[in-house]
């Protein structure tokens, strides 16, 4: 009996139920909301004149379906060393649950419809920067984990762009208010993922993923990054209130959110440690939505 042919047994045994929790879970659908909520704020805030409810609610599935064929071909990808890690040794391809000519054709399909979606029923701008997304995480991103620390700043562009798509379905241009949104989500990206590679650089390192810290495990120019990402992006979350795109309230709350966030990444600079990792994770996790609610609140 070949692989695939084990694959496709092992797949049969699964119910009807678990079969369609195991393609929901290939999708990753907490990250997709996340990215989905700054998508929606970009939206929000690219609008001139009358919110246009229709473009908007198109705008968010053809955003979501991308958001989860990409993390599908992610995973299909990532199969072999997702299996080499603890954190990601449960999920559907090392398991079985899917074979990996099935993610692969989900993952396709997916990006092909949220590509279509996006070009017939958004704009053209938006589903450009829809194929940079495919590109850039899954044909440049996921294949240079291996290959070189470099990758998570490569990573960080297709990562900053649902706001930015968000923005450009509304308004059909880029301007400074969109690329201060970009940027932010750029930086942001920088401390939450150096968090999580070295909470889990032991595994990473056995599955030969070369993060930063596996690369470079005394973990002082992790650190340094930790602290500098953050510091360019507390004056880049206040640049909305100064492009008068929000006002007062969203500066106060922004340099406070800013103050916490570098000050939690100051600590897990010192500390070097898995605890101060993971608080720093949980602070980014809760400083995005936050930042990007209080732009929709405090929008002029």
């Amino acid at each position: 009996m070949n692989i695939a042919t084990a694959e496709l047994d092992e797949t049969r045994v699964l119910g009807v139920r678990e079969r369609i929790a195991a393609f929901v879970e290939l999708t990753k659908p907490r990250i997709a909301f996340m990215l989905v909520l700054t998508a929606a704020a970009g939206f929000y805030l690219g609008t001139k004149g009358s919110f246009d409810a229709a473009l908007f609610v198109n705008a968010m599935i053809g955003i979501a379906l991308l958001a989860f064929g990409v993390a599908t071909l992610n995973q299909y990808v990532e199969r072999d060393t997702d299996a080499l890690m603890e954190r990601t040794a449960e999920r559907p391809l090392p398991t079985g649950k899917i074979n990996a000519r099935e993610a692969l054709v989900f993952g396709i399909l997916q990006c092909a419809v949220a590509e279509i979606y996006l070009f017939v029923l958004v704009n053209a701008l938006t589903g450009v920067l829809g194929i940079i997304v495919i590109i850039g995480y899954v044909f440049l991103y996921t294949p240079l984990k291996t290959r070189t620390s470099a990758s998570t700043a490569i990573g960080a562009i297709p990562g900053a762009m649902p706001p930015l798509m968000g923005w450009t379905a509304a308004a059909n241009e880029i301007t400074l208010g969109a690329w201060a949104l970009f940027v932010l989500l750029f930086l942001w990206q920088f401390p939450h993922f150096l968090a999580i590679a070295w909470m889990y650089r032991e595994q990473y390192a056995k599955a030969g993923i070369l993060m930063l810290p596996v690369v470079e495990p005394e973990g002082k120019i992790t650190a340094r990054q930790i602290v500098l990402f953050t510091i360019m992006l507390v004056p880049i979350s206040l640049a909305p209130f100064f492009l008068g795109l929000a006002g007062v309230i969203y500066l106060v709350g922004a340099s406070i959110l800013g103050i916490w966030f570098l000050f939690e990444s100051v600590q897990t600079a010192r500390a070097k440690s898995v605890e101060r990792a993971r608080r720093l994770l949980m602070v980014s996790v809760l400083y995005l939505p936050l930042i990007f609610g209080l732009l929709v609140f405090d929008h002029h």
